[in-house]
């Protein structure tokens, strides 16, 4: 039987929002909702939370979770994941299959999400990592910086990930759906220390978007297509707009 767990990587330090994995969302931390909903994954056999920051570990221990402290050094979620992953085999001493990356600015995933987006990598053991890809809504979406877009080849495969409007709505890219990057990313438990030990890249690093790292190194991305209304929370508007659309949420009232 496969074993797999999820990893909800959060620090304090957030550039564009600081403090936001506590940053309340209908009286309930951000990072909070994260878990209680990533829980609910049939998918998943446990939920973490890894973090650098005591405020976050000790939120994690008051509602039941369970946490992981991480160093303070890490620049990507990636790197802060696979540190935990090493902590939580010899904390449980038994080893995983899948380690699924949740980042804890999704506060509105729903279970399916992880179950659609872990499943080619069940199937398929040469399918190292995938990511969730949901249609961008309009034009606005598509310039918006915080929104990691993604083209991809015909067989599902990320050939680029970008901050930028890609492919051009200039040159006809509207005829083509345009996609974005969702922050839910399972990786068979080797290739997430893989990742770790590649060295960072030039457009990773420009772009600042972790999968880069893979393509430029000549590994391939699952894409998972997802009808999604999931918003990532970068910003004081994106905290608003996903506090409206949390008021009649139906797994708000599910969380234990």
């Amino acid at each position: 039987m496969t074993r797999a767990i999820g990893i909800i990587p959060a620090r304090m330090a957030s550039s564009r929002l600081p403090g936001k994995p506590l940053v309340p969302i209908c009286g309930v931390p951000m990072v909070g909702h994260v878990y209680f909903r990533s829980k609910m994954s049939q998918s998943l056999n446990e939920v973490y939370i890894a973090t650098c920051d005591e405020e976050i570990y000790e939120y994690a221990n008051s509602i039941g979770a369970k946490g992981v402290m991480t160093a303070n050094t890490h620049e990507r979620a990636t790197d802060r994941s696979a540190e935990a992953l090493k902590k939580i085999e010899a904390m449980v001493d038994k080893k995983v299959d899948i380690a699924v990356m949740i980042q804890g600015d999704e506060p509105l995933l729903v279970p399916k999400m992880i179950d659609d987006v872990i499943a080619p990598l069940k199937e398929d053991s040469n399918i190292v990592v995938a990511n969730l890809m949901s249609p961008l809504k309009n034009q606005e979406e598509h310039e918006d910086p915080n929104e990691v877009k993604v083209v991809v080849d015909r067989n599902g495969f990320a050939l680029y990930f970008s901050r930028e409007p890609i492919p051009s709505s200039k040159k006809g890219g509207m005829s083509i759906p345009m996609m974005r990057q969702l922050g839910i990313i399972p990786f068979q438990r080797d290739f997430l220390m893989t990742f770790n030990d590649l060295s960072p890249t030039s457009l990773e690093i420009i772009e600042s978007i972790d999968m880069l790292r893979l393509l430029e190194h000549g590994y391939k991305v699952k894409m998972v297509p997802f009808l999604s209304n999931s918003y990532t929370v970068d910003t004081i508007q994106d905290l608003r707009k996903v506090e409206q659309l949390m008021i009649n949420d139906p797994l708000l009232p599910s969380y234990t």
